[in-house]
């Protein structure tokens, strides 16, 4: 299997790996996208690097391979590999990133998966992660990566929201598939994730801090996935970003098959959750649900995320871009 050279620069990012800025700039971009089916075309690998991103993150579903066969998943990993858009995008940018279910291994699955410890090892094939590397012996595919420039820096936090996470509650009163948790039961990060979180957060020196989650963190009313589904998980990590004093936080998400802006105010700073969602198949029949906190429309066209950081003024702005180089919404935060 051909790896993928993003994650061996762990930790501080040195100037020499692949896309890197030369440290005098004032902007950084990040693409970002989720749900793709590797045994489908994706038409939108030339309209990301049309945008010359520092970094590419995956933000889970990132290949369908619904099994416990490590042979078929090692299989559906490679056949993503050598897409051709995908395979230049590889070349030239730094690749992270994180799972969700389906490559996980299971639709909507937790803790309870048999296969999680070999997925584990398969996910960070796929992502070239060193043999060395702290994930190849810690349970779950959290991780944080800094990059420091002189004009300033960016922490992106990694969520694993798989491997620790506890049971579903199945919603048996409606049309949803899940409705919330009683309060305090469950968890999505699990102990050692959430002990790791706060002292990412909390000593980050970061202009900004991107944190990637592969399910929504503030939409919480659709009935699928979401934080919301775990009310006590949504609140700590609310409160944590909040206490913590992290400059510059944006939450990145995915799994839903539409594109939509989530935002709150948190002591007059904005708390953005970005979905983007998905690469190659979307919600097409989308007619509408419910979300107390969109902001700006739902886009339900195959579409990538991309973050373009700007360290003098504190500005980011905030594109779903689509296929030939379209920009099907935009927004602008300050930080």
């Amino acid at each position: 299997m051909n790896k993928i050279v993003g994650l061996a620069c762990f930790g501080l990012i040195i100037l020499s790996c692949k896309s890197q800025k030369n440290g005098s700039e004032e902007t950084f971009t990040i693409a970002f996208g989720s749900c793709n089916k590797q045994y489908e075309e994706n038409t939108l690998w030339d309209d990301v690097l049309l945008y010359k991103p520092d970094v590419w993150i995956w933000g889970g579903d990132n290949i369908y391979s619904d099994t416990d066969e490590a042979e078929k998943m090692k299989s559906d990993y490679e056949a993503q590999l050598k897409q051709k858009g995908y395979e230049e995008l590889a070349h030239s940018t730094t690749v992270i990133g994180t799972w969700d279910d389906h490559d996980y291994g299971i639709n909507d699955g937790g803790a309870e998966f048999k296969m999680k410890k070999e997925s584990q090892q398969l996910f960070l094939d796929f992502l070239g992660v060193d043999k060395t590397d702290v994930r190849r012996e810690r349970e779950g595919v959290y991780s944080s990566e800094t990059y420091r420039f002189k004009t300033g820096s960016v922490r992106i936090i990694i969520l694993d929201t798989r491997y620790f996470r506890t049971s579903l509650t199945p919603d048996n009163e409606s049309k949803k598939r899940f409705k919330p948790n009683v309060y305090g039961e469950g968890t999505i990060l699990g102990n050692a994730q959430w002990n790791w979180l706060e002292k990412e957060l909390k000593n980050s020196e970061a202009d900004f801090n991107i944190i990637m989650s592969s399910i929504q963190v503030l939409s919480d009313k659709h009935g699928f996935e979401t934080w919301g589904n775990f009310p006590h998980e949504r609140d700590r990590l609310i409160n944590l970003i909040k206490e913590s004093s992290a400059r510059g936080v944006i939450i990145l998400s995915g799994d839903r098959h539409i594109s939509e802006f989530s935002k709150i105010d948190l002591d007059g700073q904005p708390l953005v959750d970005f979905t983007s969602s998905g690469l190659t198949h979307t919600y097409t029949s989308y007619k509408g649900e419910e979300n107390p906190y969109r902001y700006g429309k739902v886009i339900k066209d195959k579409s990538f995320g991309i973050l373009e950081l700007d360290f003098k003024s504190r500005k980011v702005n905030m594109i779903m871009a689509g296929d030939g180089n379209k920009v099907l919404q935009k927004i602008t935060e300050s930080y």
